[in-house]
């Protein structure tokens, strides 16, 4: 899969969703719910800097946590386990104490998206810029447009990169206002109540929040529908640049002749080949996202206060969804810059 991630991978977003984030972000769980549990008195400052003393440092035995995501469906208890195992005794309870494997997953995913949107708003805030600059050189040049994929009246360039840009314009406002929205503390516990905090919940809550820089939310461990929301946002930025890549391949075609593309992709066989290659996976992107939209709603259907399918069809489909999403805003940037107006 390395040669196909080099042509439709984002090593940037997948750094960002690897094991070793995803348990960095799961430690700041933890380290937060110790901090913000002695803070509100639920446990002890002594146990809570016991806690800190075992997190730091801590080397996991990934072949362990291998074993218990295989048996526990969810790769937090072995990770509970080996991690107490460091805690000094009698604080060793302390640790994790009131929270569930939901609270630690979900918040870490939080805090790894909270990092992948600086990523897409600084490119998709590039990508406007370059439509911004090809609109002031190219603007005013004429364009043949054509509608059902026939010649229809003459227009200009400036037209077409507004048709591209504004969507983009849209998209980067909802994606800041969603991390309002979707950014935000997940603590329930067992059933999503608080009841385990014995009365410390929302202190606890809020106080892990402003320590992990999150938004503060109620439990919402079986209400998926911002997530599914995400999903929907990644489909449209995917579809909104594979518009822009499928009117590259149509106007660099040698019959149309409108643009043409510097650097393309060269072919075996035929040397005066010059192919739209970033262009075809960014309509590929486009479908691909647009399909894995779909499957991430039926996350939706999440049985009573916790789904253990649900959860792990979020895990299939969310993550190949943000890196598609990465690789096409990087793609799409690479595309403006190889066009060539004559």
């Amino acid at each position: 899969m390395t040669l196909l991630s080099a042509l439709a991978g984002d090593p940037e977003v997948e750094a960002l969703l690897s094991d070793a984030a995803q348990l960095t972000a799961m430690l700041a769980f933890e380290r937060a719910l110790a901090e913000a549990s002695a803070e509100t008195g639920f446990i002890t400052e002594a146990a809570a800097n016991a806690v800190a003393l075992a997190l730091d440092g801590y080397e996991p035995d990934w072949r362990g946590l291998e074993a218990g995501m295989a048996r526990d469906g969810v790769v937090v208890p072995a990770l509970v386990k080996q991690l107490r195992g460091r805690v000094a005794e009698p604080h060793r309870t302390a640790l994790h104490k009131g929270a569930t494997s939901q609270d630690v997953i979900d918040t870490a995913l939080m805090l790894q998206l909270a990092r992948i949107f600086d990523i897409y708003e600084t490119r998709l805030a590039a990508l406007i810029d370059s439509l911004t600059s090809l609109g002031a050189a190219h603007g005013n040049d004429e364009l043949m447009a054509h509608t059902r994929m026939q010649v229809a009246l003459p227009t200009t360039w400036g037209a077409k990169f507004t048709s591209w840009a504004e969507p983009l314009q849209r998209h980067l406002r909802a994606l800041s206002a969603m991390r309002r929205s979707l950014l935000v503390i997940q603590l329930g516990g067992p059933v999503g109540d608080r009841g385990s905090f014995e009365g410390h919940g929302d202190a606890i809550a809020a106080a892990m929040a402003k320590r992990l820089d999150l938004g503060l939310a109620t439990p919402w461990q079986a209400q998926r529908d911002p997530i599914v929301a995400l999903g929907n946002l990644l489909a449209l930025i995917t579809g909104s640049i594979g518009k822009i890549g499928t009117d590259v391949a149509l106007l660099a075609q040698n019959e149309v002749g409108a643009v043409r593309l510097a650097g393309g992709g060269g072919s075996s066989a035929m040397a005066h080949k010059s192919n739209p290659v970033n262009a075809e996976v960014l309509v590929a992107l486009a479908r691909y996202n647009a399909g894995l939209s779909g499957t991430l709603a039926q996350a939706l259907v999440h049985e009573n206060e916790r789904s253990g399918a649900a959860w792990t069809l979020e895990w299939l489909s969310l993550p190949p969804m943000l890196v598609a999403a990465g690789a096409s805003l990087r793609l799409a940037d690479d595309l403006l810059g190889q066009l060539r107006f004559d």
